[in-house]
């Protein structure tokens, strides 16, 4: 026979382009092991590969398979495959040498499948048959390459999001006729496959289970998921029965080492990088000059995963993995020494973090702290669970100011803040801080009465036990407070008061930047403009000094507020792009949306309305993401409503309706893409002066309508019977 390779039984799902790839290698290599985690679909994988390769010209003498996993005898190993072969042979020859001239001459694909238990026998004869038949090519599949000379590896990855839930809703339908039990819990299935890693016999034991649970009761349950997901197939092998075995077969083929570090590494919420591990899994036990080999060994298993980004090369545990782990762990009586550990790093790497947001760093900052999310929560939980270090929760919550604010996250930053000043924490100092962080993420929320509440508790406690750094925060943000609930002459005092409080104690980081730029902005709401020129100026030279690039986008914004009103559009809109690409990059959704509603106010002056009203459209959509619409004020309101009036005046109500309803149906992404890089080109419906006549000023278009004042004032509004008032 040319091939004895099995027949499927259903429908192989995925792996388009790791099929391709697999291709390309075994056309450069004459040894390709596919690897992965147990469940990973390795065997299928490389069995529906094989189908496809027997049909090709340049394996001429076929395609082979020798299946390994029930094989535990190294001395079997030999016999083993001269039977895959279908060989016989009886003289006094060993069976080596049979397979060695067998094969001399062939043009040969040699499928190795479930090695794992005899990866040094196994390699060794690879090896041998590899140099004795030039003709011959080797696929295997196991959770860990052979590491011989000329391998190569392809590590399968779990499946994509859609194709793990189109295998849940094949396999959850078979074996029943007409039924589609999936159907109508789409968005609870995905979520499940979520949670399952997708990976196939997760997903494939977890379909069986669709006879008794619906897929909402199987989410439910999917926390006790080696409970849960039992039963595989009668003809399946005893290790992928269940989901506990599969795993576990790969925790038996670890050495004591490896098991140790896989139980340690299970206290990582997310990816992770070597130096936490070289931290936190450290012990008498595992000494930290060993923990770089025996995670290598864990990756060669596929144990841990590899990811490499923009911060450098991070680990991850599978969720299932890290659950097994957690389990030994527990079971070693070591895991609240591994969690304080865990704790302290990242504790640590916040602290870190604030004081180098204050730096050339800050993207890096942003992109780090983004990745160790998962992990910082989890510190916060454990620290949490007992009362002698809720203060450290409370302390790690207000260290990450910089992230909830400047990276848009406000809504979890608010959730963190509340939840851990439940605690009585022992440390005032820890508390004050998640106070003023809290008041101020109220504040940009337009939630005037939690952060009143926040500022108050914090100022009176930072006065009565004498810590002036947190005085200065709480009277700031009370600042702050009042430049968005439209106490201009309040803002100013209690800024100016804030910003001598910073000068006295020599704080100075981006928060203390940010006070100069709110006082500026209330100043420049009171008529001095100029003063808060100068201001923001000091800003941006402090900014430059010291390679800050958040606060300094605030400054700019500013700045090109009062570039527009002193009439150099021009400048104005080179101003906003800066500051619209600088908090688009950190993901700063405030500083984002006020950019794009000024760029629409710049825009229908600039003769094109349709630009306009897309652009108020698009920030509309943006607003609830942060909190209440320009705060509720009615100062940072009036543009917006001028921007509105101008623009409805040159399009028409419906027109002006139609196109910021086409701008409601851009993302955050979409419509900065737009600002920055004229995407409006071919809408259509654009107005444009002729290139000879010079343009009309605002002022001369609406000359008559009683707002050319409007133009020569900085906008204040104010409210009244008759709506906004410029």
């Amino acid at each position: 026979m040319r091939s004895h390779l099995p027949a499927e039984l259903n429908r192989f799902v995925g792996r388009d382009r790791e099929l391709a790839q697999l291709d390309d290698l075994l056309r450069d290599a004459r040894m390709v092991t596919v690897t992965g985690v147990g469940g990973v679909g390795k065997t299928r994988f490389v069995l529906r590969a094989a189908a496809g390769l027997a049909e090709q010209e340049r394996y001429c003498d076929g395609v082979r398979l020798v299946e390994l996993a029930a094989l535990t005898d190294p001395g079997l190993l030999d016999h083993a495959v001269v039977e895959a072969l279908g060989l016989t042979d009886h003289t006094a020859r060993a069976p080596r040498q049979v397979l060695l001239d067998h094969l001399a001459g062939r043009q040969l694909l040699l499928i190795v499948d479930g090695f794992e238990q005899l990866v040094d026998a196994c390699a060794e004869l690879v090896r041998e048959l590899l140099r004795g038949a030039p003709g011959l090519r080797v696929l295997a599949a196991g959770r860990l390459p052979l590491r011989i000379d000329g391998e190569r590896v392809l590590t399968l990855a779990p499946l994509t999001e859609q194709d793990a839930l189109r295998l849940f809703c094949e396999r959850a339908a078979e074996g029943r006729a007409g039924e589609r039990p999936v159907d109508g819990h789409e968005t609870a299935a995905a979520e499940l496959c979520r949670r399952l890693d997708g990976i196939p016999l997760a997903l494939e034991l977890a379909a069986g289970r669709l006879g008794a649970l619906s897929v909402e009761q199987l989410l439910r349950r999917i926390d006790d998921r080696f409970q849960l997901l039992t039963g595989g197939g009668r003809g399946a092998l005893p290790r992928h029965q269940t989901l506990r075995t599969t795993i576990g077969w790969s925790h038996e083929l670890c050495t004591t080492a490896q098991r140790l570090l896989w139980a340690r590494l299970s206290v990582f919420a997310g990816p992770f990088d070597l130096e936490a591990v070289e931290y936190i899994c450290v012990g008498p036990d595992l000494p930290q000059e060993a923990v770089l080999d025996v995670l290598g060994e864990l990756l060669d298993q596929s144990v841990v995963v590899r990811e490499d980004t923009s911060d450098g090369v991070r680990y991850r545990l599978l969720d299932t993995v890290r659950e097994y782990g957690a389990e030994w762990l527990a079971a070693s009586g070591d895991a609240v020494r591994l969690h304080r550990r865990h704790r302290d790093w990242y504790l640590g790497l916040a602290t870190w973090c604030e004081l180098d947001w204050f730096s050339p760093r800050q993207a890096e900052v942003a992109a780090r702290v983004e990745g160790e999310l998962p992990n910082l929560r989890a510190a916060m939980e454990f620290s949490l669970q007992s009362a002698r270090d809720a203060h450290l929760a409370q302390h790690l919550a207000g260290t990450l100011w910089f992230y909830w604010v400047g990276c848009g996250r406000l809504a979890e930053g608010r959730h963190w803040l509340a939840h851990v000043l439940e605690a009585e924490g022992e440390h005032g100092s820890s508390r004050l801080r998640a106070l003023w962080v809290l008041g101020y993420v109220a504040v940009l929320q337009g939630d005037a009465v939690a952060a009143i509440a926040a500022l108050h508790e914090c100022r009176e406690q930072a006065e009565g036990c004498g810590d002036a750094v947190a005085t200065a925060y709480a009277v700031h943000r009370t600042g702050c407070l009042s430049l968005v609930t439209d106490d201009m002459a309040r803002a100013e005092e209690l800024l100016g008061s804030a910003q001598a409080g910073y000068e006295e104690v020599g704080e100075l980081n981006s928060n203390v930047l940010m006070c100069r730029i709110e006082l500026a902005m209330a100043v420049g709401f009171r008529g001095r403009l100029d003063e808060a020129v100068s201001l923001c100026e000091q800003v941006v030279e402090v900014c430059e000094d010291h390679g800050e690039r958040w606060a300094r986008g605030y400054a700019l914004y500013v700045l090109a507020y009062a570039a527009w009103h002193g009439g150099d559009r021009r400048h104005a809109r080179e101003l906003l792009r800066e500051t619209l690409a600088t908090h688009h990059a950190f993901h700063d959704l405030v500083g984002t949306v006020l950019t794009l509603e000024m760029l629409a106010l710049i825009a229908v002056d600039d003769g094109d309305p349709v630009e306009a009203a897309v652009l108020q459209g698009a920030a509309e959509r943006i607003w609830p993401s942060v909190g209440l619409p320009l705060f509720g004020s009615a100062y940072f309101y009036a543009a917006h409503v001028l921007c509105e009036e101008r623009t409805r005046e040159r399009l028409g109500d419906s027109g002006y309706l139609e196109h910021r309803r086409r701008g409601a149906r851009l993302d955050a992404a979409q419509a900065v893409a737009r600002a920055l890089g004229g995407g409006h080109q071919g809408d259509g419906v654009r107005e444009l002066t002729p290139a000879h006549e010079t343009p009309a000023s605002p002022a001369q278009r609406r000359e008559g309508s009683g707002h050319a004042e409007a133009r020569r004032l900085p906008l204040r509004a104010e409210r009244g019977d008759g709506g906004l008032k410029r």
